[in-house]
């Protein structure tokens, strides 16, 4: 097969949803309402934990950063999707899709770490409470929350860097809607296998431990719950976790999917479905999960709502009409 350097070739293809044209109206109106719901629903979590300093405690803090993330991880792919999904196909060059590509994955190392120390915190609030604020400090959390932020700022380098470095195929057309570092492994004529090598090794280290220690963290939360005398204390309980594990199952499941597996499996057509889960479900869930079904958070947004802290302009106007929906 010619082989051919992207410095000649300049940009790759990006299909996007222009092999979908039937479907091209309705999906813009389904991922224009997925990304606005998505916007005020973290948003306004992060604006309802600042109004309120009662909600300055760790779990909310942790709760704030994810919000965060998930606003940066969708707008790295959205805006850009939604100008052009009536186009027929779009064309990023290597830098453009390089840059996209290792912001994806700083979003996705990042939340990976902060669902674990997520998971932890619970498990020291519900295990060990009097203990609660001693382990959980403020100055731990900051140093928790940087410490996360570094990591998922730096463990994607690697992989960034000797993308960068691969040889690609005469065909250029990435079968996606976004640039990710499998789309383009999958494309080279080059051994992807230090980078298949390198995933490898980073997924046993970041996504295993991080996922093993929310297990851990479960377990013995579920162990402390069941242990309850209030059965209606327990059933709510085992409600909230079992809806938080849902949410990291299928995040952590359709990463691996799609970040640790041979490139000889990959397929961009089912990958493209894969990465909806990621990319659209759980931003947009994780709002509701961890915050909006929350009694102390919910009295929180009443309060925010009511000393009418959200008003005024038409963002704020948005959320407001969000919050009256809300059943508080």
């Amino acid at each position: 097969m010619k082989e051919d350097n992207l410095s000649a070739f300049e940009d790759f293809f990006i299909v996007g949803f222009s092999d979908l044209p039937k479907l091209q109206v309705p999906l813009f109106a389904a991922f224009s309402l997925i990304y606005l719901m998505t916007l005020v629903g973290n948003l306004l979590i992060m604006i309802t934990i600042y109004s309120n300093s009662h909600l300055h405690t760790p779990m909310y803090f942790f709760i704030g950063n994810l919000s965060f993330i998930d606003i940066c991880g969708i707008t790295i792919i959205f805006p850009l999707m939604l100008s052009r999904i009536f186009q027929n196909g779009t064309h990023m060059s290597l830098a453009e899709c390089l840059v996209q590509a290792y912001c994806v994955m700083v979003m996705i190392s990042t939340e990976f770490l902060l669902l674990s120390v997520m998971a932890y915190d619970r498990y020291v609030a519900i295990c060990n409470p009097l203990r609660y604020m001693t382990i959980m400090s403020k100055a731990v959390c900051m140093r928790w929350a940087a410490g996360i932020w570094v990591l998922g700022f730096v463990t994607p380098v690697p992989h960034t860097v000797l993308v960068s470095k691969l040889t690609f195929c005469e065909s250029h057309t990435v079968n996606h809607f976004f640039c990710e570092v499998p789309s383009l492994m999958k494309l080279s004529c080059s051994s992807t296998y230090a980078i298949e090598t390198l995933s490898y090794i980073l997924g046993a280290v970041e996504l295993m431990m991080s996922f093993l220690l929310i297990i851990i963290s479960y377990i013995n939360i579920v162990s402390s719950i069941l242990k309850m005398k209030s059965k209606g204390g327990r059933t709510k309980a085992f409600s909230t976790s079992a809806s938080h594990l849902i949410v990291v199952i299928l995040f952590y499941g359709s990463i691996c999917s799609t970040y640790v597996r041979p490139t000889s499996s990959y397929s961009m057509q089912n990958n493209k479905l894969l990465s909806l889960l990621y990319i659209v479900i759980t931003p947009l869930f994780n709002p509701v999960i961890y915050s909006l079904k929350n009694a102390e958070f919910k009295m929180a947004l009443r309060k925010t709502k009511n000393s009418g802290q959200i008003a005024g302009t038409k963002t704020d106007s948005n959320i407001a009409k969000v919050v009256r929906k809300i059943d508080i």
